[in-house]
């Protein structure tokens, strides 16, 4: 299958690299340890949202669109790195946060406020609810926003993680080496979706094992039916002849914990561990949690010692700063 890609713009270093985790690995006893490392995509600090927003931001400016928009939690690495991208293509950004504004910048919230990204506080709702309202205001005032969904995961964001695949499969092919197993912090879906329709693509066997971040909202439908759904428009987006099944979705959720963003001890050794063994930093959102249920997944036996499972660093290093007081505890 060949797909027919979408025109991006330029504004990740690819590829990122592939790592090998020995100490981490002897250190579990279990499967070789491998990862990722879109943490060094290089727009503002890194990020595998710089994927999607290459081609996000391209069918933006192909709109002519003159505004991003797009929604997250306060921490967002998402939205940090769409605020970097509006100001490397010279457009304007309005991030749309959840919670209510700090007396103190941090983390990502103090990058978007170095990247000029007009931030617009609204209380409960972190998903995007009030970005209708916001469209509205700057279409009257003659500007032309693009609207970015949660996450950047629509079919135009996923194709980014189905080229992803496309720089694996020839990472693992000039060092003549496959892996069994890929996993991944799987939250708005479109990295997962990307993830499945690029493995089809190469025919590959490694099994992707999403862990869940984030528990859904009431009214929600399950998160494999949106991961599915989008898999399979992203698939049609590029014309390919595809069809997946929910068989074709691992999302492990026994890894919540006490729900998004917040830290526990799962999160706090996995994020230890790794900067001690390897000098690699994971995130107190999404790799630290992705990592914590690896690391549990292999102490609980699921893994071979033969297996070679290839851990995908999704980035959020400014978050760490902002959750100091937890990681300590």
């Amino acid at each position: 299958m060949e797909p027919k890609y979408p025109q991006h713009v330029e504004l990740a270093h690819l590829p990122t690299p592939i790592q090998r985790l020995d100490r981490l690995s002897r250190h579990l006893g279990g499967p070789e340890i491998f990862i990722k490392r879109d943490d060094l995509t290089g727009l503002a600090t890194g990020g595998n949202k710089t994927r999607k927003l290459e081609f996000l931001v391209a069918e933006a400016l192909a709109k002519g669109c003159d505004h991003l928009i797009t929604t997250g939690a306060p921490q967002s690495n998402h939205c940090r790195q769409t605020a970097a991208a509006a100001a490397a293509c010279g457009l304007k950004c309005h991030l749309v946060l959840g919670g209510s504004e700090p007396g103190f910048l941090d983390g990502n919230l103090l990058l978007d406020d170095l990247l000029a990204a007009r931030i617009h506080w609204t209380g409960e709702y972190r998903k995007g609810e009030k970005i209708p309202e916001i469209v509205q205001v700057l279409e009257s005032k003659g500007r032309k926003p693009y609207v970015i969904p949660y996450g950047g995961s629509n079919t135009t964001g996923a194709v980014g993680f189905v080229e992803a695949v496309s720089e694996l499969h020839k990472q693992l092919e000039q060092q003549n080496t496959s892996v069994s197993h890929v996993v991944f912090a799987s939250s708005s879906g479109g990295t997962q979706a990307g993830l499945i329709v690029g493995k089809s693509i190469f025919d590959h066997r490694f099994e992707l094992i999403g862990i869940g971040i984030d528990k859904g909202e009431a009214g929600e439908g399950p998160f494999a039916d949106h991961v599915l759904e989008l898999a399979n428009t992203t698939a049609e987006r590029l014309e390919l002849d595809a069809d997946f099944h929910l068989s074709d979705i691992v999302v492990r959720e026994e890894f919540l914990g006490n729900g998004y963003g917040v830290v526990g001890d799962l999160e706090r050794r996995a994020i230890r561990l790794t900067a001690e063994t390897e000098g690699v930093l994971l995130d107190p959102v999404y790799t630290g949690r992705a990592m914590g249920g690896l690391i549990t997944m292999i102490e609980r036996g699921e893994f071979s010692s033969s297996d070679r499972v290839l851990f995908w660093h999704t980035g959020g290093l400014p978050a760490l700063f902002s959750y100091a007081e937890e990681l300590q505890r």
